[in-house]
């Protein structure tokens, strides 16, 4: 191709055009100069006690009439100047007052696009916009975007991460969604309350707290005491219910759909084909109600949580929809470690369990708590065997299986011969899974 034809490639081209937030985000900005000012007097707080006695209310409003204006205008600048695009091939975001800061987003490697609405954006009519993208940990975010423009920029960068045409992908809209389950607020609160750790936090804290009050007869050494128990007790019960209200499991051509929040509400995307283990985790409590949780392990993103709480059947169902052509093993068709094992660690080696499938590599541990963890044969990365000294001289080894996600699985415990055997055979399991293994693609 000669130079005049790139040069008329390029003028063909259409322009980028760049768009600003919605015009409430210069009020969440504003807040950071006070927000740096409320950090100082909790870091110090004597000092800003005495800094604030000395002065007088003619200096005091002078400082507020000073502060307020400069706060709006740090929000409004920092407005001003953020700026997005859409193009052909990815999203550009430009951001930054004195040192400019601009983020090249490859469509193609954006794996989730969540829409989270705070209660105070609900109330404005806005949303956020976080986007889980290969390679990085941190979520870039554009916030806030109008509601319906938040869902309309989704639904258009999905269909061209896609594959869709730029001109036609703006076209396509939101995929439809069909509704899996729904869990009750009321089996949500019931759970909640039948979980080990909130009823843990409390016993120590009815231990400890007498036990401090008795020894020093100090009131502020209690309360430095009770109230970070006291809060990981409702982080663990009120907190979670907040969180995981409501939460509703929808199925969509771009992926798993995930609504939930009571204040904060959350619409967030499980991206076909990037789950790469799954587990189902069954506390003591649950077990005669027939409950259990579902995690994920999902590669480029943060999300971890598929069910707060469902029944087992129910949960198994959604399982083999997240990983297809896969089933839950059954509880006999797992092995435990052999009976040596209880050297190296004494009762809880029953925990213990292995069954490898055709298209699965699962583990179970625990007695009080049980996990079951799944991981399809071409999800796994790579395989390793540990063997400490004490396992060598009691024949046993660990055998991990490593996914996309950065996470293991292990085999915890089994017999030296066969963990070797393992290792050689899940090692060609995984080749050949991965060499049949269907494509990882959006709306497929």
């Amino acid at each position: 191709m000669t130079a005049p034809d790139v040069q008329g490639d390029v003028r063909d081209r259409p322009p980028v055009t760049e768009r600003r937030l919605h015009p409430v985000t210069p009020l969440r900005r504003a807040w950071a100069p006070v927000a740096v000012l409320i950090g100082w007097a909790l870091h110090d707080p004597d000092q800003a006690q005495r800094q604030l006695t000395r002065l007088t209310t003619t200096t005091l409003l002078i400082g507020l009439a000073v502060l307020i204006p400069a706060a709006a205008l740090y929000g409004f600048l920092t407005w001003w100047f953020t700026h997005f695009a859409v193009t052909e091939s990815e999203l550009r975001i430009r951001t930054g007052l004195l040192f400019r800061r601009t983020a090249h987003i490859r469509l193609e490697r954006i794996q989730a696009i969540d829409v989270t609405q705070p209660l105070l954006a609900r109330v404005a009519g806005v949303a956020k916009l976080k986007l889980d993208v290969i390679g990085t940990d941190k979520k870039d975010e554009l916030a806030f975007l109008g509601a319906g423009e938040a869902r309309a920029l989704r639904a258009e960068l999905l269909a061209r991460a896609a594959g869709f045409a730029p001109e036609t992908a703006h076209e396509v809209g939101e995929a439809p969604s069909r509704q899996m389950l729904r869990v009750p607020p009321g089996v949500l609160a019931v759970s909640l309350l039948l979980t080990g750790a909130t009823w843990g936090w409390l016993i120590v804290a009815g231990v400890v707290v007498p036990l401090l009050w008795t020894a020093t007869h100090s009131v502020w050494t209690v309360l430095a005491a009770a109230v970070p128990m006291l809060g990981a007790a409702g982080a663990s019960s009120v907190g979670r219910f907040v969180a995981e209200y409501d939460w509703t499991l929808g199925e969509s051509p771009d992926g798993l759909r995930i609504d939930h929040g009571l204040l904060d509400r959350a619409h967030g995307t499980v991206p076909p084909g990037r789950v790469q283990a799954v587990r189902l985790v069954e506390p003591l409590l649950w077990r005669r109600r027939g409950w259990v949780r579902v995690e994920l392990d999902v590669a480029g993103s943060s999300n971890s949580l598929l069910l707060p709480v469902a029944p087992r059947e129910l949960a198994e169902s959604v399982v083999a929809r997240v990983l297809p052509g896969v089933n839950v093993p059954p509880r006999e068709a797992f092995s435990r470690p052999p009976r040596r094992a209880r050297w190296c660690v004494p009762l809880w080696w029953r925990g213990y369990g292995l069954a490898v499938t055709d298209a699965v590599f699962a583990t179970r541990r625990g007695l009080l708590r049980r996990s079951l963890s799944l991981v399809p044969h071409a999800k796994v990365q790579s395989v390793r065997l540990a063997q400490g000294p004490w396992q060598r001289a009691r024949g046993v080894a660990h055998v991990h299986v490593d996914t996309g996600a950065n996470k293991s699985v292990t085999a915890h415990l089994r017999d030296a011969g066969e963990a070797a055997a393992l290792l050689r055979s899940q090692a060609e399991r995984s080749r050949t899974g991965r060499r049949d293994a269907r494509p990882d693609r959006w709306m497929a």
